[in-house]
């Protein structure tokens, strides 16, 4: 069977939605002559996981589209950096200095980290930046440029023209207040360059312009086109997907009403509204919504400081319609499913390797490399080494796989230094070792001397099976309690590894060596 069998076939979350979109165009490529992917980005933060997520999960969607369809496709990233800044973020420098442009675009605020022209600028480069590290295949678009560069004027006016229809869809959505002021436009104010939202008193579909009346009374009259106006960010989204035809967006759970808002107004503007997914949010680990002003979730730079982008890609690729949160604790977790499912992969028969998560994270060609270790049995022999030398960790390494080096297992050299990473800011400061029980000590006891009756280079396996005879001998009413006595008692953590294996790699007599240690109530802390 060929590969696009295989994906017509693919339960895949991926394969599910290209099969949805395909249906949606009908089979037939749009008048513009490819099919259009969107991801939005609002710069009024610094980008952050969740925008990374849209943008990984809509590739992935945009490559499955591409096995099953010969339609050229694009993905737009487009930037909102034509919106007014409403408040000051928390995690930026020279917050004063922003507070004193609060209401204009973006792109009109210069920047408080001093590095780009505008403070939209900066966030819309950082965002660049990062997609660009990961190879995605991207054209970046930014909403003051199509603003201000004319390219919406047309879709702005059929906006003016439709305006009476648009509000009887927006009115009944607001509140009493908000009605009486509300209008699709906003006036950019030519005196302090502030986003304004007026109520518009007149309009004229001729001249392509509305009147607004100012504080002090004064009326101003403004063309809607050329920049001197954007819309309301729910009737913007509709105007953007028509003006652009927008083919697919997915979303947050958060914006559902907004969708079904932005899509009428992109109907009435005479164009059919994208495809849609609609994702779950991410929390912070006190399950609160991530925001980007307040800073709570990881940064892009955070996770990869601990582990490879491909784990991120993992991230987002798992159960986008799941709720999950987002935070340090769960780095080692996804490091290692990635390696699993990536160790997986080359055992599986053709037509289940669609469906292996690494096949979307790679685009269909995922590397193969021999020697690789999880990320928790790095990170406990970094522990238990009290290191961060890349070296000293190699030394055990190439005792326990012996022919791999950082040449030739690149994957698994650069895991040591994430796995180095995450040990030195966050388990070193946390360990905590207690002393054994005199029940424990009995038991420790005889699991050196059991480790000690094994031959050399006995295997994980076999040394686990060993482990567990020790704890049933001594009586543990569970034996998971045997085992976190040993994590807490020779790791000085709660919770460890398989320890069998990770014997196998820090080596048997060190492994005895240590349990000696800690018999004589020595610091293993030092």
């Amino acid at each position: 069977m060929s590969q696009n069998t295989f994906a017509e076939n693919s339960n895949a979350w991926p394969f599910v939605e290209a099969r949805a979109l395909i249906k949606h165009l009908n089979g037939k490529a749009p008048e513009k002559g490819y099919v259009l992917f969107e991801t939005g980005y609002g710069p009024s933060g610094l980008p952050h996981i969740g925008t990374f997520g849209e943008v990984a999960r809509t590739t992935m969607v945009r490559h499955a589209f591409q096995q099953l369809s010969d339609l050229p496709t694009k993905l737009f990233a487009f930037s909102d950096d034509m919106d007014g800044l409403r408040k000051v973020p928390d995690n930026i420098p020279n917050k004063d200095m922003v507070s004193e442009h609060l209401g204009k675009p973006l792109t009109k605020i210069p920047d408080p980290f001093g590095t780009h022209e505008s403070f939209g600028h900066h966030n819309n480069a950082r965002l660049q930046a990062f997609l660009d590290d990961f190879g995605f295949e991207y054209e970046f678009k930014s909403s003051t440029d199509y603003y201000n560069g004319g390219l919406f004027d047309e879709m702005l006016l059929k906006v003016l023209v439709e305006y009476d229809k648009i509000i009887n869809v927006v009115l009944p959505t607001l509140g009493d207040e908000r009605r009486a002021t509300y209008s699709p436009f906003l006036p950019i104010c030519p005196k302090t360059g502030v986003v304004l939202q007026v109520p518009i008193i007149e309009r004229d579909i001729d001249a392509g312009t509305i009147v607004y009346e100012e504080a002090d009374g004064a009326k101003i009259e403004t063309p809607v086109t050329g920049g001197h106006c954007k819309l309301q960010w729910k009737a913007d989204w509709g105007m953007r997907w028509a003006g652009l035809d927008v083919n697919y967006e997915m979303s947050g759970k958060d914006l559902i009403d907004s969708v079904k808002l932005s899509s009428k107004i992109c109907r009435i503007l005479g164009h059919t509204p994208p495809q849609n997914l609609t994702y779950e949010l991410f929390n912070d680990e006190n399950g609160e919504k991530i925001s980007k002003s307040r800073g709570n979730g990881l940064a892009v730079e955070e996770w990869l400081r601990y582990a490879p982008p491909e784990s991120l890609s993992l991230f987002m690729y798992q159960k986008p319609k799941t709720a999950k949160r987002l935070f340090f604790d769960i780095i080692p977790r996804n490091v290692d499913d990635y390696l699993a499912h990536l160790a997986n992969y080359e055992k599986l028969e053709d037509s289940k390797k669609i469906d292996n998560p690494v096949w979307h994270i790679h685009q269909g060609n995922p590397p193969h490399e021999e020697a690789h270790l999880s990320y928790n049995i790095l990170l406990n022999l970094a522990s238990v080494c009290h290191t961060e030398d890349k070296a000293v960790l190699w030394h055990f390494i190439g005792r326990y796989r012996p022919g791999a080096t950082p040449e030739n297992a690149p994957i698994l050299d650069k895991l040591v230094e994430y796995a180095i990473n995450y040990y030195r800011d966050f388990v070193r400061p946390a360990k905590q070792y207690r002393q054994a029980s005199d029940a424990e000590k009995v038991a420790l006891e005889d699991l050196a001397k059991t480790l000690q009756t094994l031959p050399a280079g006995s295997e994980g396996a076999d040394i686990q099976t060993e482990v567990y005879e020790v704890g049933k001998r001594h009586n543990f009413e569970n034996l998971k309690d045997w085992f976190k006595a040993l994590y807490e008692i020779l790791l000085g953590q709660s919770q460890g590894p398989r320890m069998g294996s990770f014997i196998a790699l820090y080596g048997i007599d060190e492994t005895v060596a240590l349990i000696g240690r800690a018999l004589a109530g020595e610091d293993l802390s030092a």
